[in-house]
């Protein structure tokens, strides 16, 4: 008969489960509990087998130590204690917990009432009923890796690009891939896939949540899922959904093929991250992990009622990122993910959270501290979604550096400038020159300014331009939700059109906006399909459409926007117009401005110029760029007929035009005195030399 393990008192780190020469070390953290039980499961995960008391505390962490156990064992975990809501306290022995540091989840999880802690006639009580022959478990893993000389790219901040896609709906249409292929990881990592990123000539790929999560009960009840992937389970799980292999070893090893692949083509991986909420959601969720092994240690309860949630995410918790396990544990993910997965960066989601001391947003606060010091992830990119919708949240350019910062300013005065004649020109240059007024005066460079005109979240390009009204009525919540102020415009007609006028007006926005986007100065956001023309039929939040609503749609692509995309980031790798230094008066020669401002007519703008909103055309004159002998002159004309423009003495050539398809310019000729600027374009031109 086998030999049962013996458990002996272990280490209380590493955190999780972890195998060494003897067997298994376990650690788990628990500041409140009377008792953590560890509990052995068949290889299905069906069977209980075995159940142990760690035997040892050391501070708040419970540990111990299986001899002759290793990888490939299946557990969960329970933990006594009070059950105290109104103290905070949700201890139920009778769910079993999945650990908070698994590598390897085991088991597909599927809504039941058993799963919450409390009754669910009476949130008071304690739910008496064992769920752990349908719980989630964690499986012990072997997480070795051949890398084959894996090298990170390693692109500055001043060249970098970025690529915000969905690996599922990146993939899953995509006509060069095979049927195994479509969805998942390895599609990401094919030739085909690569050759388009390379195409477009963008540096980063920006995936959305890659994190194992699990689908919120209301949409499950609709027949819908949860697409975008914000609701984690687990932060050092890669999402299997996404795999085109099964098992928890194969999913991984796809995963870190797919960022090999890419880096072989010179283009980073950079992971969205949700550490400011988890799948347990509110006080009607389920006992998952957390919850269940120290509620009032690891989520922001409400003063004076603990039995209830902080909610500053929106989606019914917050992480307590003033609690040092709690810290740990989303270091020990970032470490996990940079060292063992290869990822070059991060974006966090509502990353106020993570700032969010007992008295608002903090700067200067823990989380920013511990990751400024740790050598394991120094010169990781981090970019920052500066707010969330809890008191203070919103804190744009507060980030300290090296955070990048999403720009929702930049989105906002871009539409509204070329759409809709709401911004003058002063709040236009402003946003162009990485908005200055923002970032530059706290110490930030100007590629702390992430720019986009789009994202995930919202209209995409081409339906900004085709409607004004949100249809989110797919998503079952009569179209109240997603954003209703777009400041989009259909023009001149909702929805899809066959009027060659209207659609040549939305082609010629849509090269315009995009301009803007690639030209400005600050790091630039393209989201994937914006640049072959990709809609989402007026769906602003299709955060839970996983189907061809979101899927893009590679057999109708706009080859020729791709291509006039490509010519735009050439151009902006060759000339780098605006570079990664700010600009200031009196920098080339004493009583030389290296960037000057100049008005259809030549001159420089007064104040009534800049902040006339009916000023929609304005000149940009570089005067000397880094490393070149020539001078650039950008052009904006948001108006809706063409513009005379008197140019500085010289010879000018057009080298970008996006009135025209292809960036191309209409005219060749060397140009002095003047040219014309045609309506909602932008043209960018370079002196001749000295």
């Amino acid at each position: 008969m086998p030999v049962a393990p013996a458990m002996r008192t272990g280490r209380p780190w590493p955190m999780g489960a972890s195998v060494d020469a003897e067997g298994l070390n376990i650690a788990v953290f628990s500041a409140h509990a009377s008792a953590i039980e560890l509990c052995l499961y068949d290889a299905e995960g069906r069977v209980e087998t075995q159940r142990f008391n760690l035997p040892a505390r050391t501070g708040d962490v419970w540990h111990g130590h299986l001899d002759a156990v290793g990888a490939g064992q299946v557990y969960g975990l329970r933990a006594q204690g009070p059950w105290a809501p109104q103290q905070g306290h949700r201890f139920n022995a009778n769910k079993l917990l999945l650990d908070p540091y698994a590598r390897e989840i085991v088991g597909d999880f599927a809504w039941h009432d058993m799963h919450r802690g409390d009754d669910a006639s009476d949130a008071q009580r304690q739910d008496g009923r064992d769920n752990g022959a349908t719980a989630l478990k964690a499986r012990v893993v072997d997480d070795r890796f051949d890398w084959q000389g894996d090298t990170a790219p390693g692109t500055p901040w001043a060249e970098t690009v970025l690529y915000e896609l969905h690996v599922r709906a990146f993939t899953r249409l995509h006509p060069g891939l095979a049927e195994s292929q479509r969805g998942t990881y390895a599609g990401l990592a094919s030739d085909a896939a690569v050759a388009h990123l390379r195409r477009l000539g963008v540096t980063a790929v920006c995936l959305l949540p890659v994190h194992r999560f699990i689908d919120e009960e209301r949409l499950v009840r609709m027949g819908l899922r949860n697409h975008w992937g914000y609701n984690t389970l687990s932060f050092f799980c890669p999402e299997p959904r996404y795999a085109s292999a099964t098992g928890g070893r194969a999913v991984r090893d796809e995963f870190r093929e797919m960022v090999s692949r890419l880096h072989a083509a010179g283009i980073e991986v950079i992971l969205d991250v949700v550490f400011n909420h988890t799948a347990e959601t509110d006080a009607f969720g389920p006992t998952l992990s957390w919850r269940g092994l120290d509620n009032a240690s690891y989520y922001r309860l409400v003063e004076g009622r603990q039995q209830d949630y902080e909610n500053h995410t929106g989606c019914g918790n917050t992480l307590d990122m003033r609690r040092p396990q709690v810290l740990q544990m989303v270091m020990d993910s970032l470490r996990y993910w940079v060292q063992e997965m290869h990822v070059d960066g991060f974006r966090f989601d509502l990353a106020t959270v993570l700032g969010r001391g007992s008295h608002g947003f903090e700067r200067d606060g823990p989380f920013f501290a511990c990751l400024a010091q740790d050598p394991q992830l120094t010169g990781i990119k981090l970019i920052a979604e500066p707010w969330d919708i809890g008191p203070g949240g919103y804190q744009l350019g507060h980030f300290p550096s090296p955070w990048r910062e999403w720009n929702d300013r930049f989105r906002d005065t871009m539409r509204a400038f070329w759409l809709r004649g709401e911004r003058n020109c002063g709040d236009f240059a402003r946003r162009l020159c990485a908005s200055s007024d923002l970032f530059q005066q706290r110490g930030r460079v100007p590629s702390a300014a992430v720019n986009y005109v789009v994202s995930h979240d919202g209209f995409t390009l081409r339906d900004l331009l085709s409607y004004e009204q949100r249809h989110n009525e797919a998503n079952g919540e009569g179209n109240r939700d997603g954003h209703g102020h777009n400041l989009s415009w259909n023009c001149g007609t909702e929805g899809s059109s066959d009027d060659a006028s209207v659609l040549a007006l939305r082609a010629r926005l849509q090269r315009a906006l995009l301009s803007c986007l690639l030209l400005s100065q600050g790091t630039p956001m393209l989201v994937a399909g914006d640049e072959l023309g990709h809609t989402q039929h007026g769906n602003n939040n299709p955060y839970c459409q996983d189907n061809a609503l979101t899927w893009i749609d590679w057999a109708h692509a706009d080859d020729t926007l791709i291509t006039f995309t490509s010519r735009l980031l050439q151009f902006r790798r060759q000339w780098l117009p605006l570079g990664d230094a700010w600009f200031e008066d009196g920098a080339f020669a004493p009583g030389e401005a290296g960037l000057v401002w100049l008005c259809p007519d030549g001159r420089p703008p007064q104040a009534a110029q800049w902040n006339d909103p009916k000023q929609r055309t304005l000149g940009l004159w570089l005067r000397r760029l880094q490393g070149a002998t020539k001078s650039l002159l950008m052009l904006f004309n948001a108006g809706a007929d063409e513009m005379p423009f008197a140019l500085p003495a010289g010879h000018w050539q057009v080298l970008v035009d996006s009135s025209t398809s292809d960036a191309k310019p209409a005219q060749t000729d060397l140009l002095e005195a003047s040219t014309t600027l045609p309506a909602r374009a932008i043209c960018v031109l370079a002196s001749s030399g000295d």
